[in-house]
């Protein structure tokens, strides 16, 4: 195991993760990676934070995106992510659909003790099995409890829940702080290591309808972006997910999403 002072010097990297076998409804989300670079270096903003960090070659490098073979996905993802961990850098994977969350986690969880999961979504993704599937995106959070790859889970912006996956969060002690709820931002005052895992659809439509998922009645970019900066704990690794370009609208979700890989990147900077 990775201590959690081993992950205080760890710089940023960007892996690209071109997957979304796993969706259940529309396909699009493996585009995203490149799009998500492209407006992360769009000369319509610039390289600050509200943070006041200023992000550069230096404190964030780029790895490109992984090649995944047609079989054995899931087995990359975790080796590619296990090997920066290993080289003390913190990956932050862009997707790609949800399910890639439950490989990034083996790779994470098997290293870092104690470690908070902090996902932001419009749903739990706690389903036993969606349609048959056990890996399907509807599913990578209960595989990652029933493993214990991570300490506590805690879900922010549902608004989704069924009696299913009210029964499973019950089953994992899963912290949900659904929609309704918000704001909530001393439910994110945690210690130790912690891992984010941003689901785009977490955003109302209205912010963000590049998705395959639309769900109105969800957060604003300031709302995220707030809840974002008030997380106490290091963060150690993240991943943006579900952003799907073929149902953007002039590419404003992808200049979403790199303003939340900016603020993320931030965070793990500080």
């Amino acid at each position: 195991m990775c201590s959690q002072e081993a992950s205080q010097t760890a710089i940023p990297v960007l892996l690209g993760v071109p997957f979304d076998a796993n969706s259940s409804y529309l396909r699009g989300a493996a585009d995203a990676p490149p799009l998500i670079r492209e407006a992360f270096h769009c000369d319509s903003s610039n390289s600050s934070t509200e943070s006041g960090i200023e992000l550069d070659s230096e404190s964030v490098l780029d790895a490109g995106d992984l090649q995944l073979p047609a079989n054995g996905e899931f087995q990359v993802i975790e080796s590619e992510v296990g090997a920066w961990l290993d080289k003390r850098q913190a990956p932050v994977c862009l997707g790609g659909d949800h399910s890639i969350a439950y490989p990034i986690m083996r790779a994470f969880g098997k290293r870092f003790l104690d470690l908070t999961l902090v996902q932001f979504d419009a749903h739990p993704d706690l389903y036993e099995e969606f349609e048959g599937n056990r890996y399907s995106h509807a599913c990578p959070f209960a595989r990652i409890m029933e493993e214990g790859l991570a300490k506590r889970l805690i879900q922010v912006g549902i608004r989704t829940m069924n009696a299913h996956q009210r029964k499973q969060a019950d089953r994992f002690g899963v912290e949900v702080v659904e929609m309704r709820e918000l704001p909530a931002l001393a439910r994110l005052k945690v210690a130790g290591p912690v891992y984010i895992s941003f689901d785009v659809d977490v955003l109302d439509p209205a912010f963000a309808p590049g998705i395959s998922h639309r769900e109105p009645g969800g957060m604003s970019v300031r709302e995220a972006i707030a809840h974002l900066h008030a997380i106490a704990g290091k963060v150690i690794g993240a991943d943006i997910v579900e952003y799907n370009p073929k149902q953007d609208v002039s590419q404003m979700t992808a200049m979403v999403c790199a303003k939340i890989l900016k603020e993320i990147l931030a965070k793990m900077i500080a």
